[in-house]
């Protein structure tokens, strides 16, 4: 937090500004594994005191799946650990205030082990450590994140009623930028742009997809740790504000075969220490810089061995389909929305990478430091761009890499990659492809309506 100078407020003054709201209490969380938001209510002075110290929050948030159930091989924490308490960090800097809950002081924090160091398995860490590595550099990115979703006229006690089945969007048709279908749900949207702005998470854009009830916002720029934060509370914030309006917010990669799937797009750049943007060459071809080259090539060059952190479901994989606006190959095109990376050619401000191939369903620290960390790698390797710009249907070279096609097969490339390790550190790999693995393993045990109806009878 900041005060009105533009300086930041030391932790006396950040717990005497708590104090001044009159809650008496604080909201603060963390990222699990699957990015799903994790906290908890504090009484302010017990606030005060995680300021100074930190503060336990059971390690089982690290240490199981997105349905609370706990993985049986990590590890960190598990049944053989007994699931002790972690120690939560505050970060002061994150400070904000949440307006649909009674603007109640809120912060997010991150896991240390007890000498304070980070604790290697938790995501916004592995984040820090990439973004050690691009300092060391001298250099700062600049990120943006994208995110389209469906919205339900439901509730989590109709949809489980349903049996998951034939969710009613909240709107009909095929309306991508409709201004009629926004105009038609003015409510909602008004409140997400003014209450996520208000909640310290800036939209540049709000504006309908195409698809049945489908929104794409695009979150304000900012340092790679801003913006990560900024995705990840968006995604929970749209959900809470939701509720309010009888909605259900999906931010799942693909609900329906029929549709296209919903998109987590990272937008990237490199600072120096004067603030300039590295990628911009004027005189290069399509003003890209040889950083901005080796950037890309570094991203391409490990795009199938990270594709976990881009893709972290059995669901991603099923948005990673032919003509349905996401990429199958690792290829890479100026302003080519049908390749894996698409650069963005313009002025020394907006010159910049899209990395297409992440999904909605992400955790946004994982995404970022994956992306991130093999563009970097890229630049300390000096690597030479493969081939050229695809010009026209990315669905169709030949020549480009084939992405992993399901969970399995990309966790295994993860898994065997030395490059990935040293990026992201043993301990997150270990631990993320361990809860990758599980999560392959419920899916091969789950029995499918499609199944059902496949072979119920005829067989």
């Amino acid at each position: 937090m900041r005060d009105g100078t533009g300086e930041a407020l030391s932790a006396a003054e950040v717990i005497e500004a708590v104090r001044a709201t009159g809650h008496g209490r604080v909201k603060v969380a963390v990222a699990d594994i699957d990015g799903v938001l994790r906290g908890k209510y504090l009484h302010v002075d017990k606030f005060a005191a995680a300021v100074q110290g930190g503060f336990g929050f059971c390690s089982v948030v690290l240490g199981w799946d997105a349905g609370d159930v706990c993985y049986d091989n990590t590890a960190y924490t598990g049944w053989h650990t007994g699931y002790p308490d972690a120690i939560v960090s505050l970060d002061l800097a994150t400070f904000r205030r949440v307006p649909w809950d009674g603007d109640i002081p809120f912060f997010l924090g991150e896991f240390v082990e007890a000498d304070g160091s980070p604790l290697g398995v938790c995501p916004r860490q592995v984040l820090r450590r990439v973004l050690k590595q691009a300092a060391a550099m001298g250099l700062t990115p600049a990120i943006g994140m994208e995110f389209e979703w469906f919205n339900f006229s439901e509730t989590p006690a109709s949809l489980r009623d349903k049996g998951f089945v034939r969710p009613e969007p909240i709107t009909p048709g095929m309306f991508g930028y409709s201004l009629l279908r926004s105009n038609q749900n003015q409510p909602f949207f008004a409140a997400v742009m003014q209450e996520m702005a208000a909640f310290g998470v800036p939209i540049e854009g709000l504006h309908t997809e195409t698809g049945p009830g489908v929104l794409e916002a695009a979150l304000l720029y900012g340092d790679a740790l801003t913006a990560a934060d900024r995705a990840l509370l968006f995604k929970s914030g749209v959900k809470e504000i939701g509720h309010r309006f009888g909605i259900m917010p999906s931010f799942m990669a693909k609900w329906k075969a029929s549709l296209p799937g919903c998109s987590g797009h990272v937008h990237q750049s490199l600072n120096d220490s004067r603030g300039h943007n590295v990628f911009f060459d004027a005189a290069a071809p399509y003003h890209m810089s040889p950083v901005f080259r080796s950037y890309l090539a570094g991203q391409m060059k490990l795009m199938g061995a990270l594709l976990p952190c881009y893709a972290p479901t059995i669901n991603s994989y099923k948005r990673l389909v032919e003509g349905a606006w996401a990429p199958t190959k690792v290829n890479w095109g100026v302003d080519n929305r049908t390749v894996a990376l698409r650069v963005i050619s313009g002025s020394s401000k907006s010159t910049r990478l899209e990395t297409r191939v992440i999904g909605a369903d992400v955790n946004p620290y994982i995404a970022m430091a994956a992306a991130i960390g093999s563009g970097l790698w890229g630049i300390q390797e000096a690597l030479e761009l493969p081939s050229g710009p695809i010009a026209g249907n990315g669905y169709r070279d030949e020549t480009a890499e084939v992405l992993p096609s399901n969970l399995a097969e990309a966790t295994e490339r993860l898994d065997g990659s030395g490059v990935a390790r040293t990026l992201l550190g043993d301990a997150f790999v270990d631990h993320f492809v361990a809860t990758r693995r599980w999560e392959w393993r419920q899916y091969q045990a789950a029995v499918t309506d499609w199944e059902l109806e496949r072979y119920f009878e005829i067989i």
